[in-house]
């Protein structure tokens, strides 16, 4: 007789995050996080102690893995602000559909309203923060960006920018969300750019 699959801690995450794409905080249950993982609730209870265990280190592992993340992205793209605009991109992940942004900013809500959970966020945003600054200064220093560009500012309107366009697209629903951020992070680079970048980009 075949001995039954170890499940991992991954395979949960996993399997939560699936959860996570179908429902909202307010029925994310750990029985439904273990039918998805093939384990039973009381063996997630052990492991976690309980679902907003289970979140909380969920968090803390994407705020760790975020370097990781940009490193991969740097090996997709040579030039640093392609690197930018594949993050953006994988930003707009978030709303496929208008009921998955709702979604994700429902379990934003949760995690602004735990201590915890924002503490995880508020160390996945200086993470997000350090690389785009690391990229615009590469991308001055390659001359893809102007000398005179002020790179924090420049930061902190590309974050501004990429929540605000999510909940902008919400609202018109007009194409999908990768086009829509696509433009808004464009016409925000745009006058940044040397010539020689706007040639390449045009």
């Amino acid at each position: 007789m075949a001995r039954p699959r170890k499940v991992s801690d991954d395979d949960v995450y996993a399997a939560a995050l699936r959860v996570m794409a179908r429902v909202g905080p307010g029925q994310l249950t750990l029985a439904e996080i273990a039918e998805e993982a093939g384990v039973t609730a009381g063996a997630l209870v052990q492991r976690f102690g309980s679902k907003r265990q289970l979140l909380v280190t969920m968090a803390g592992l994407l705020g760790s893995g975020m370097g990781e993340f940009f490193a991969q992205l740097r090996l997709q793209h040579e030039a640093p602000l392609d690197v930018v605009r594949a993050y953006a991109e994988c930003m707009a992940e978030m709303a496929k559909t208008p009921g998955a942004l709702l979604r994700n900013f429902a379990y934003l809500q949760v995690d602004l309203a735990d201590p915890d959970l924002r503490a995880q966020l508020v160390a996945q945003s200086k993470v997000v923060h350090k690389e785009l600054a690391a990229l615009f200064r590469e991308a001055v220093s390659r001359r893809e960006l102007t000398r005179d560009t002020d790179v924090q500012a420049l930061v902190r309107n590309v974050e501004a920018l990429i929540s605000g366009a999510l909940l902008t697209w919400a609202f018109h629903q007009q194409g999908t969300a990768t086009t829509w951020l696509r433009k808004h992070v464009a016409a925000l680079l745009d006058p940044h750019l040397t010539r020689r970048a706007a040639r390449l980009t045009g």
